[in-house]
This record gives structure tokens, sequence and C-alpha cells, in this order.
């Protein structure tokens, strides 16, 4: 085992140190080989002399003691570069860790690499002109999603066993959901986004993509919990691993509305997902409950709140950068800057505080909503982002714009309102992955981890994909 990269989980990889079947150094240098080999452009940087000192002196005995752990590019690591996925910044250096970063490394964790993200996390495609094109390890020709890409392809490509990411319109949910991993949005303010953290749109959750539902567990047990220098950060919340498995689900309501009531599903995915939430809710004893979910399209309204960071962040470099970045955000900026006014901006937050009444709404009437992950399976790697559904094209029976936005339509309902959401796998449409996306109650990520639990256990998923560092 010591020649090949860690393919379990990262909890088993402990256990595994812990019985001394393998040695934190010899994961390590597997994994490395294994990075180097990999034709998935899944990293942005390795830091291998810090991992290898780190590994060579890892306690074992903490939560992540000796796990080599990736952390995706637009998180900050002191002395890795900062360069928000763009050219714009490509030369820009991080002087501290994030929070999050922080805590993993107090866990034990080594920190090894960066993995590639779509620039300034921005589209749900991980291909920028600053790293190329990042790749699906299902099949190369398609996309791990994004805006945590990289970290989807490289955890599900058997690289290293666990990585960060973010989720801010999806970007955690979406790239799990395309390559077969499991993904939780937590509750905004979970675990804490400083130091100089960015309160509005408040929308972006940190967390992980990760092979099973207990890694994740421990990741909110190593990472969850305030920081003053994320003044919305929430009080910390114990036991999220050794509570697994013992809420009790008989009863709870749920209902499927697989498209949200607005969102374009390929028919396959969408009977496919059908059968397995149906299933989940008999093997978890739910309460089915009909009732109306119809969720209005608001990608532009996420969009303009998202713009107006992105602005922040270029400064007076904008607009003569506009040319440096991806087609993508050279579209949603021109929109934006012909679109914005006080009067558009006060609709879109209209639109928001309305948005979080009708989910209030529904949360009143059920306890979970199952709904698809992504319209449809992963698109090309080089993107374009999706403008098509099956056979459908949506720019023809929808127009340009609500062709794009159909591509976040599914998840970015959870951003706009804070409430968390988990993708599960679900299983396979033409030998790619298919991710049951499940939206809870605020503060019940614990029922929304047991829900996954309970699939895991009936259903189990591969762990990696079948054709690993490809």
């Amino acid at each position: 085992m010591s020649n090949e990269p860690w393919l379990g989980d990262a909890c088993s990889l402990v256990e595994a140190f812990r019985a001394g079947h393998l040695s934190p150094v010899e994961a390590l240098e597997a994994s490395l080989q294994a990075m180097e080999a990999s034709q998935l452009n899944a990293f942005s940087y390795v830091d291998v002399e810090s991992a290898r000192t780190t590994a060579a002196v890892a306690d074992i005995s903490l939560p992540f003691g000796g796990v080599p752990i990736a952390i995706k590019e637009l998180e900050s690591v002191a002395g890795w570069p900062a360069t928000e996925a763009s050219i714009v910044f490509r030369d820009r250096v991080a002087k501290l860790d994030s929070t999050q970063v922080a805590r993993l490394r107090a866990a034990g964790a080594v920190i090894t690499a960066q993995t590639t993200a779509s620039e300034f996390g921005g589209i749900n495609c991980t291909s920028t002109k600053l790293h190329g094109i990042t790749r699906n390890p299902w099949n190369p020709a398609r996309t791990p999603g994004g805006s945590s890409g990289g970290s989807a392809a490289a955890v599900a490509g058997g690289l290293l066993p666990l990585a960060s990411g973010g989720d801010g319109g999806g970007s955690i949910r979406i790239p799990a959901g395309f390559t077969g991993l499991f993904g939780l949005k937590s509750t905004f303010g979970r675990i804490p986004r400083g130091p100089f953290a960015q309160h509005p749109p408040l929308t972006v959750t940190v967390g992980c993509v990760s092979r099973s539902v207990r890694d994740t567990a421990r990741w909110f047990d190593a990472c969850n919990g305030f920081d003053s220098r994320d003044r919305l950060s929430l009080p910390r919340v114990q036991g999220w691993e050794a509570g697994l498995d013992s809420f009790d689900l008989a009863g709870k309501r749920a209902v499927i509305s697989i498209d949200l009531g607005s969102a374009v599903v390929e028919p396959t995915q969408m009977n496919l997902l059908t059968a397995f939430a149906e299933q989940l809710i008999a093997q978890a004893r739910l309460q089915r409950v009909d009732i109306a979910v119809r969720f209005p399209n608001g990608g532009f309204e996420w969009s303009l709140s998202n713009l107006i960071g992105l602005a922040g962040a270029l400064g007076d470099r904008y607009p003569a950068c506009h040319e440096d970045l991806t087609t993508e955000l050279q579209f949603a900026m021109s929109m934006a800057m012909e679109r914005f006014s006080l009067q558009s901006a006060g609709a879109a937050e209209m639109f928001r505080i309305n948005f979080n009444e009708r989910m209030a709404d529904i949360f009143e009437q059920t306890d979970f909503i199952f709904a698809a992950t992504n319209p449809d399976v992963a698109f090309a790697a080089a993107g374009p982002m999706a403008t098509t559904v099956g056979t459908v094209d949506l720019v023809a029976e929808h127009g340009f714009d609500r062709a794009i936005s159909n591509n976040g339509a599914l998840t970015i309902p959870a951003n706009l309102t804070g409430n968390p959401a988990i993708t599960i796998p679900a299983g396979l449409v033409d030998g790619l992955p298919v991710g049951l996306q499940v939206i809870g109650r605020h503060h019940e990520e614990q029922l929304l981890l047991d829900l996954a639990r309970v699939a895991e256990r009936e259903r189990p998923w591969p762990l990696v994909a079948p054709v690993t560092r490809s």
C-alpha cells in the first residue's frame, strides 16, 4: 500500500497510521508521486518540502494526524500563491493562513498542495487563462465542475484523500456531484472565513469535498466555531463525527422537487434522482409531503451581488484588466456595468429578502427538500458553461441569460438563504456521476449528515473514479 496513494477515506488513513500499517511519510510520498504523474491538472502549487517536514513529525493521535490535504486556490495559505485563479494576481503571495487552514494544521493535517479553481470562483467549470483546463477523473474530456474543481478532481482521482472547498453558489456541491463525491454546504457562518472576512453578499461558506460522510463530519469537528475575525461566524458545535447515526429521522418530512420548480433537468437524470429520493425516504423512514416548491431563477440577482465583490477585489485595475479575465467573467462584468443602478441593486436586495421568505414558508411545511445537484452530467472540460440540457437547446427556448443561469439554478437557492445543503452520490448516467441534493433547515447539518449516512450504508458509492490518476 505504501507505493500507491490511499484510496480509502481520510479517517481510514488515520486508522492505518495508528495501526502501524503505513506512515504519514509513506502516504505523502505516494500522493506526491501520483500527483506528479497525473494528467488531471488538479493542482496549481505543490509545497513539497514543507509537506515532507510536517509529515515527518506528524502527531497521528490528532484527528487528521499525518493526512495529506489540499487547499482550494481561493483560500489563503501563508507563503503560497494568492492568485484567485486569475492572471490579474498571478504574482501575489498570501501572508496569512485562513482560519480554516490554521485549524486543519492544529488537527494534524499535512497541508500539501493548492488545487485549481475557476477564476474568482465565478463559474462551474475549472478552466482558466492562468492554469488551463482541469479534468474530471471519470472522463477527462469532461469538467469536474467549479469552482472547487481541482479539489474534486484530486479527491475523486485518488491523488489525496481530502481537499477544501468553498460554496458561494454551488461550488462544493456542483463539483462533488460531477465527480461522485460527498459535499456539504453548511449553514452560513458555520466555519469562519477570516481573517479579512468578506461579509456581503452573505452567500459563501467553506468546507470540503470528501469521499465519505465521516470525513466531512471530522472536518467540521476540526474547523467549525466562532472566530472574532469573522463577526458573522457561528458558535462552536461539538460532536459532529461522534454524533453520526444518533439522530432519529423517522417521521421527518421530505418533499421531492428535482427541478425546484424552475430549472431544466435532463429527463434520465430526473427519473434516476426521483427513484433514489423515494428509496432514501423509505430507508430513513421519512414522511413524504406534497407541497409546492417553485423558486424563481435568481441567477441575475446572485450574480449582481457577487460581482460587486469582484469589482472591489479588482479595484482600479478594472477596466484595464478586462481582457485578462476569462470569457465568462468578461461577459458578467460587462452585463453588470450595463445593468447596474441603484434601482437594480435595490431590486436585487428585495429579491433576496422575498426569496428568503419563500424558503422559510416551505420549511414550515417540511424538513428536507430533495432536488438535483446539477441539471445534467458534467459538460466539456474546456467549457464554455452548458447551454444545453440533454437534447434541449436552452438558448433557443429561453434565451442566453436563462441558459447560463440554469447551471446554478439548483444550488444558488441555498446560498441566497444560507440554508445547509448536501450532495449525495446517486448513481451514473452515461458513465458519469449524478448527485442528489438535499436542502435542510438552518443549523441542522447533522440531520443532513445522518440522512447521507443512510444512503452511504444502503447504497455505497465508489470512493474514487474507476480509472484513477488518468
